[in-house]
């Protein structure tokens, strides 16, 4: 989790620094739809390793964009959500589609 003395002074900067990576505007991206088991996740991102997928969940749930819920059973049951924090990005990812869909249609 970022200090506040380690977080660059531009917000946009701070922004990009937390979720700027692919794997994780992928990462959130699935998850703004629905609550997501490891192996669910890791099937639909096509081409993220393991450690990459873990790395990036940890760092999200590290900054209190995600939640890491792990239930009791045989073999141990882990679901990744948002978190309240991970909600109020939506907005921001809602935008970055919509750029994208009209980027794509003035290039087609």
């Amino acid at each position: 989790m970022l200090k506040k003395e380690e977080m660059p002074d531009c917000p946009v900067a701070v922004t990009v620094q937390l979720i700027g990576s692919k794997w994780k505007l992928l990462i959130l991206r699935n998850l703004m739809e629905r609550p997501y088991r490891f192996n669910e996740l890791h099937r639909s991102l096509e081409g993220v390793s393991q450690k990459v997928l873990t790395d990036s969940l940890r760092s999200l749930e590290a900054d209190g964009i995600i939640t890491r819920t792990v239930y009791p059973e045989v073999p141990p049951k882990v679901v990744y959500a948002l978190s309240e924090l991970g909600e109020s990005i939506k907005p921001i990812l809602d935008s970055m589609k919509a750029w994208g869909e009209n980027y794509k249609k003035m290039k087609a």
